[in-house]
């Protein structure tokens, strides 16, 4: 086991242990600690960080391989995504675990440049190495890293150009950019394409003027096996792994009237253990029929909102199927919270938590076609043709589930970076252009820096 303390010590299991008063041995850390500090945990620090950076280093580029890994459930996951790989990699050093939560944070922020951060942090790594030999301390390396991350933000916002958000064209292929070095870029702009409508499709106004963008709750990546790739596409409304819970129940309408449930629709059990003692056999029919007209009101409240289809996220008992049949209302149970969440975002319903506070403002009209279609193996229920869906589902289709989750993981990135432009509209110029820009500006202003640490900012220049 290590425990790391700043960057200069690092410990490795050995033995650490402390004079007290009297010449007394206090234990300070556990027995099998060995301690390293001062210029030896440096080079470590600095060379785990180097060895992560090389793992990814043939990841980058358009020329990029995919890397073949194993997962610890015995699946092979193919992909050319530094975060993908970085995640899947088992390390013990803890500056090779700030490496990996590096290309970890820049997915979750960024989306994209998971490669390439990693990259460019071994190389700034690697540069800093020469001034621990010659005795500069880390601190001084430090603070001329900082300034000229400070200058290198200002001038990237001087020669960023202004982009219209409105233009789909630009969009697709500022989107393509990010596409051309993955694996799905041999399909063309079939992936951005997507990305720009799924994310134009989940943005919404917020009362303050802000954008919200909200692409991990509502838009869902559905992946089903099969089918051509060029059968992918992003649906004006929602797809849900479900089937109807009676078969002669309807599997298609237009105009549906929706009514969203977070109830059972079933007699609701006691929550403790309860023995009722019957002494006559009209006793228990009595129970049995106080059973069933309680599920008959519940049905009944449904009705009087005059929907046709009723998705709940609980269970619905097979006398309430025979209630909702008998008026041909369809009925969809145990639908998982986030779907149910965005049908509600498509339809305009309302999710109610109990059916005797249902009302008429409750029920869904946005939504324009309710089907249910068999695809692959399974059958789909697909609310789509919508008025203005604020979520969408992407359906992926493709050979095989490795090159579907290898298409799913270009899509996030995809994804992300239609977020992003949307977001602020700025675009910098590719192909090592603003790299080259930001190094002569640095180099020019290193000049007028004063002190050491004029050394390692012209380094990050270099």
């Amino acid at each position: 086991r290590r425990v790391h303390g700043d960057s200069g010590i690092s410990f490795n299991s050995r033995k650490m242990m402390r004079q007290g008063p009297g010449g007394q041995r206090v234990l300070v850390l556990n027995q099998n600690t060995k301690r390293e500090q001062g210029k030896k945990a440096q080079l470590a620090n600095i060379q785990a960080g180097k060895t992560i950076a090389d793992i990814v280093r043939t990841t980058l580029g358009p020329k990029s391989m995919l890397k073949m890994l194993l997962d610890p459930m015995g699946g092979i996951v193919m992909t050319n995504d530094g975060n993908a790989i970085l995640r899947e990699v088992d390390v013990q050093h803890p500056a090779a675990k700030s490496m990996i939560e590096l290309a970890r944070a820049q997915d979750e922020e960024v989306g994209d440049g998971t490669t390439s951060v990693v990259v460019l942090a071994g190389e700034m790594l690697a540069v800093a190495e020469p001034f621990l030999q010659k005795q500069i301390h880390p601190t001084v390396v430090v603070q001329g890293y900082m300034q000229a991350l400070e200058d290198a933000l200002q001038i990237l916002d001087e020669i960023a150009v202004p982009l219209d958000p409105q233009n789909r064209s630009e969009l697709v292929e500022v989107v393509n950019s990010c596409i051309n070095t993955k694996f799905s870029s041999r399909w063309g702009n079939l992936i951005s394409e997507l990305a720009v409508k799924a994310a134009q499709t989940v943005t919404v106004e917020l009362p303050n003027g802000k954008k919200e963008i909200d692409i991990k709750r509502y838009a869902k990546v559905e992946k089903i096996p099969g089918g051509d790739l060029e059968e992918c596409m992003v649906l004006n409304g929602v797809m849900v792994n479900k089937d109807v819970t009676h078969p002669k129940m309807p599997r298609l309408i237009h105009k549906p009237r929706i009514l969203l449930l977070d109830c059972p629709l079933e007699y609701k059990k006691g929550e403790s253990q309860t023995n009722v003692e019957i002494t006559k056999e009209e006793d228990w029919e009595k129970l049995l029929k106080e059973e069933e007209e309680e599920i008959q009101r519940m049905c009944e409240a449904i009705i009087a909102t005059g929907c046709n289809l009723v998705i709940t996220e609980k269970g619905v008992s097979d006398l309430a199927q025979h209630f909702l049949l008998k008026k041909g209302i369809a009925c969809i149970r145990r639908v998982r919270k986030t779907d149910n969440n965005r049908i509600a975002r498509i339809s305009g319903a309302t999710i109610v938590n109990r059916t005797d506070e249902l009302t008429q403002e409750d029920v869904g009209t946005k939504c324009g076609l309710y089907k249910v279609e068999k695809v692959g193996d399974e059958y789909w229920v697909f609310l789509t043709e919508c008025e203005d869906p604020k979520a969408c589902t992407i359906l992926l289709r493709g050979a095989s589930k490795d090159v579907l989750n290898e298409i799913e993981r270009n899509l996030q990135d995809a994804l992300n970076v239609a977020r992003n432009i949307l977001l602020e509209h700025k675009l910098l110029p590719g192909g090592g252009a603003t790299e080259m820009e930001v190094a002569a500006r640095l180099n020019d202003r290193s000049k007028s820096i004063e002190g050491v640490k004029q050394w390692p900012y012209r380094a990050v220049a270099a």
